[in-house]
Order: C-alpha cells, then structure tokens, then sequence
C-alpha cells in the first residue's frame, strides 16, 4: 500500500443516505462510524452507479485507497496500512474475539436475510436500486435474493427450519451483548473499537431501516441497554460535529442526491447557463452509459434464462426458487 501524507484529505465513498443515516448500506456505515470513533477528518461522498459493487465502501486520500473487498475490508487496511487502529491491545482478548465473531456472523446473517428473503424488500430497493430504472432494479433485487438464498442455505424445504434457526441465534447473541455491555459506554475498557462500529452500525440500521413488523428488531427492543448504548453513541459521533466536509443526511436522500427526471417541487426551477463539460464528467457519462447497456443486456439474458430453466426443469423449482409475482 502506498504511504498516506497526514495532510492529505480523506474521502470515504459509500451508499447514499437514507433512513436519518449517513449511510444507510449494511455494510458502508460501520467504516463511517469506525472513522468517527477515530475522530478521523474526512469528507463523505455517495456512489449509486454500481449497486452491485463489492469495492464500495472505500477509503481513498491521494494515491492510497483502501476498498471493502481486499484485505478483509476497509477497517482491516486502515489498521495494517497505519492509518488508524482502535483495536490495538484487543486482539489477544478472547471475549472481545468472541463478541467481534458474534456479530460478524449470527446477527449479520439476521440483517441479511430479514433485508432480502425476509421482508417486502423496501428498504434494500431504496438503499441500492433507487436510482435505477424499475426493470433494471427489479432484475437485480432478484438476482440478490436468490444469491442470499444461496449464501444462508436457504431452500423452499428447509425455509422454516432455518428462519427457526436464525432467530434462535439472534436471541443468544442479542443477551450476550447486552450482558456484556451492561451500562457502559461502549463493549471494552470504555474505548471504542471497531467491535462498537459494526455493533452500532448493526443497532441502527435495525431500528432505523427495517419495518415495525420486524421479529429482528422486536427482539433487539427487549433489551432496553443496547438501544440506549446506539442513541447515546448516534447523537455523540454521527449526529454532532459535523461539519462542511461532511454533507448532510436527511431522512429522504432524494432532496441532497441529484436525480434525473421531473422535479416533484410545483416551481420550476430557473434555468442555469450551460457551461462546458469537463474530461471528467464525460468519462463519467460514457462509464454510466456502458454501466446500463450492459445491465439491459443482462435483464434480457436473465429472463431469457429463467423462461428456458422454467420451460425444461419445473420439477427443480423448489431449488432457492422465487416468487417472481
């Protein structure tokens, strides 16, 4: 990895806001939370082209950059390549292993699977596919929930066994961590590390993008600490400080996020003097461009597929099959 000048700026690149969130990606806001444990200075900057990008989220400060998918994501290159680590003197402390591989595991296979198979899918539409046209969008969600089927061995036989079974195993670990944390300000020695980043990011996107219909959010609600552990931490590092690096971030992203189409405000907003575009603005439009071909190529591939496998194969339906109605 390259040195990173300490006066160079960071920039962290995730998902879009949504949700009173920063960032409302599963998988963006424990980094963003993690930077401000650190108190770490650093502008925040959304990329909705590529839903589908394993890269995102990811830190990048002049030549340097650190991306979810290397190295075991953003906060572990953080801490090798010296930028910043919370975690040291942890990692020979056998609980906190044990809490970090609690979380990791159990209670994100939960948010996973209540976000994908488990709900109506409003949240991760408006999280990822937002920005996209509706066929593109839809195609996409559903290539997801068939590949997180997948991922939790979920088939149409052994469905109920295995939401038994996530449940069960939310349960314990939601009562190991609130035993463990007690009253506390955060898990261990009274420091954050980046244990409270994916713990806090967790809670909050429990409570803040899933339904009140939610079993997963039902059972983080009976344990009265741990919501009043995430509200203390959300309104001490995500919500104060802020600055003019840092945009805001509404409830409703579709007021800071610029999209194309009819403005749903009744006046007309006045009309701007055209300027030149810039190198950069119009490799971005050419990226964007090739980006949507290649998605209706694949929406054309994939129903093509899917009408073929349904033609030949009925009998293997049952196979992480999906509700396309």
């Amino acid at each position: 990895m390259e040195q990173v000048n300490e006066r160079e700026d960071f920039t962290l690149v995730t998902r879009k806001p949504y949700f009173g969130l920063p960032t409302a990606c599963p998988i963006c806001l424990p980094v963003y939370i993690y930077l401000k444990f650190a108190r770490l200075p650093f502008h925040l900057a959304f990329n909705s082209t590529y839903p589908d990008s394993d890269i995102i989220p990811y830190v990048e400060s002049g030549t340097y950059v650190a991306c979810n998918n290397e190295n075991g994501g953003v906060i572990e290159c953080l801490k090798k390549d010296g930028i910043v680590d919370l975690d040291n003197g942890y990692q020979s402390v056998p609980e906190w292993i044990s809490m970090k591989a609690l979380i990791s595991s159990w209670l994100e296979e939960a948010l996973i699977y209540e976000l994908w198979v488990g709900s109506d899918g409003n949240s991760v539409r408006k999280i990822y596919y937002s920005d996209l046209a509706w066929p593109i969008g839809k195609v996409l969600f559903l290539q997801q929930v068939r590949t997180v089927k997948q991922q939790l061995g979920i088939t149409k036989e052994n469905s109920d066994r295995r939401e038994e079974e996530i449940y069960k195993r939310v349960s314990i670990a939601y009562s190991a961590l609130s035993t463990r944390l007690g009253e506390e300000s955060f898990l261990f020695e009274n420091r954050p590390s980046s244990v409270d980043a994916i713990l806090l990011a967790h809670v909050l996107v429990t409570l803040h993008a899933l339904p009140e219909t939610s079993l997963l959010k039902s059972k983080l609600l009976e344990h009265g600490n741990l919501v009043r552990y995430a509200e203390k931490l959300k309104t001490e590092f995500v919500e104060a400080g802020s600055s003019s690096s840092i945009p805001p971030f509404p409830s409703d992203p579709s007021s800071s996020t610029p999209r194309k189409g009819p403005s749903h405000w009744s006046s007309k907003p006045k009309p701007k003097p055209k300027r030149e575009k810039t190198e950069e603005e119009k490799t971005f439009r050419r990226r964007a461009k090739y980006f949507l071909a290649t998605q209706l190529v694949a929406i054309v591939l994939f129903l093509s597929v899917m009408n073929i496998y349904d033609i030949s194969e009925p009998e293997l339906d049952n196979e992480g099959d999906i509700d396309f109605d």
